[in-house]
């Protein structure tokens, strides 16, 4: 059964994982940061699955990272294997209290404590067809970009825009900012174009 927190406004956090999950989380987040990977967690899939940690390598290279936080967890879920339909290379991560001998041989690990993570076995490659390529970067870069703006619009900050009359002057805090960047509707009368 799904957690869901009413009173979470925080659209990065779903509350769908536990507490020790999301301590493995951040360790191979802040691992794949160190890689210079783009990392997204608990991004749906074309098959109907949803990724635990999806990443994409400066190369352009997909791994994903299902996280597992004990042995029962590991034993109950048969979903894993499709995940390789959707990346090139296929990891689990988990801490140090689950026996790392559980992980099949064929997948990458990935050893977690929170504050970092280490990767204990690198993953096969696999590479996908290109049009499944195409077809799950987009997905991440959509779901990035649909982040993104959710985060934005929950700081509460006001990010109106008004293209006529603001000449470029943003209001913060009391005082004015001039942007050195006109603003729409001065860039499109310069050019003697209509909005």
């Amino acid at each position: 059964m799904t957690i869901l927190n009413v009173y979470n406004n925080n659209p990065l956090i779903d509350g769908r994982q536990s507490e020790r999950a999301m301590l493995v989380r951040k360790g191979v987040q802040l691992l794949l940061h160190d890689m210079r990977h783009a990392v997204l967690p608990e991004l749906p899939l074309a098959s109907g699955r949803r990724a635990d940690l999806i990443s994409l390598s400066e190369k352009g290279e997909i791994w994903i990272i299902e996280i597992k936080t004990s042995i029962e967890d590991f034993r109950v879920d048969r979903k894993w294997p499709e995940y390789r339909q959707h990346c090139d290379r296929m990891f689990f991560a988990t801490h140090k209290d689950v026996p790392l001998d559980i992980f099949p041989e064929d997948c990458g690990l990935f050893l977690s404590d929170g504050y970092g993570a280490h990767m204990i076995r690198e993953a096969p490659e696999h590479r996908l067809p290109p049009a499944t390529r195409k077809s799950v970067t987009l997905n991440f870069s959509r779901a990035a970009a649909q982040r993104l703006m959710l985060a934005e619009w929950a700081t509460g900050k006001d990010f109106a825009f008004s293209p006529r009359g603001s000449e470029g002057r943003v209001e913060t805090d009391g005082s004015t900012l001039v942007s050195a960047r006109p603003s729409i509707a001065q860039d499109a009368d310069e050019r003697g174009e209509e909005l």
